[in-house]
């Protein structure tokens, strides 16, 4: 195996790690570099069995959390309650997800043209969303009722799209049904842990038999670098959206797909 393939799997699996939880689309970045990159894996699994370690950050730095939440769960009904919502907000992904899985593959993350459009579209609504006077009525995720749950979940199904952003459409459905945008952020994250699990756990199944010995060594570096820089993003990222916003990230988005548009245009 080239030293380079190591190398750029190292490269993607940081920049997972570093835009799986904000509202940037880790798989628009990803699919991006990859064909800047030239970097091929095998059925595209490369970049979403990666998740696995981004999945593992956020179980790691929620660990007490989620250890708190397990045992509330028999006497505590606001517990109850957020665990139904996790659960019915994930449903929507889960079934359109495995509908359009081949599609999703083998159109969707084949068009970096449609990446670049839907970044910059995605930064256009995160700058005006973070701009309204919005009115929180929630600020706490066990708050949120299920229905509300639910619409949230409908949201996230916008992130089949690559280069949408699943915290994205997530965070931005949460805020404009009532939230506050700390409490977004970490329904977010909650939301995370079953889908990216359920999309890895389903890939794998789709991709197993194709896959070989010598995707092993890239999958795991990109695994390993993912976790890494997933840990350093969730911990500090609660904080800086609290104080500053989405407004870094939405310019984030303009920049980013702004440049990937004109490099097509310019190298194809």
């Amino acid at each position: 195996m080239a030293d380079q393939t190591i190398i750029e799997a190292a490269l993607l699996g940081l920049l997972e790690g570093m835009t799986e939880f904000i509202p940037v689309s880790s798989t628009g970045h990803i699919l991006l570099a990859g064909h800047f990159l030239g970097f091929k894996s095998t059925g595209k699994a490369f970049e979403v069995l990666i998740q696995l370690g981004a999945i593992l950050a956020i179980l790691s730095v929620y660990a007490g959390k989620l250890w708190s939440l397990l045992l509330a769960l028999p006497s505590d009904p606001r517990a109850r309650s957020f665990v139904i919502g996790i659960v019915v907000a994930f449903l929507p992904a889960a079934f359109i997800g495995v509908g359009l899985h081949k599609f999703i593959k083998t159109v969707l993350f084949e068009t970096p043209m449609l990446i670049c459009f839907t970044l910059i579209v995605g930064g256009v609504i995160l700058l005006w969303i973070d701009r309204l006077r919005l009115t929180p009525k929630y600020v706490s995720v066990y708050d949120y009722p299920v229905s509300m749950a639910f619409k949230i979940g409908l949201f996230q199904t916008l992130a089949m799209i690559p280069g949408v952003s699943r915290s994205g459409s997530t965070i931005a459905g949460a805020l404009l049904l009532g939230a506050d945008k700390r409490s977004a952020a970490e329904f977010s994250f909650f939301l995370a842990m079953p889908t990216m699990a359920g999309a890895f756990a389903y890939d794998l199944y789709k991709n197993f038999d194709a896959l070989s010995a010598a995707d092993l060594p890239i999958i795991a570096t990109g695994f390993v670098c993912a976790f890494i820089a997933g840990v350093l993003v969730v911990r500090s990222l609660l904080d800086f959206v609290s104080k500053r916003g989405f407004s870094f990230f939405a310019w984030w988005r303009l920049i980013v797909g702004s440049l990937a548009l004109v490099g097509l245009l310019v190298f194809g």
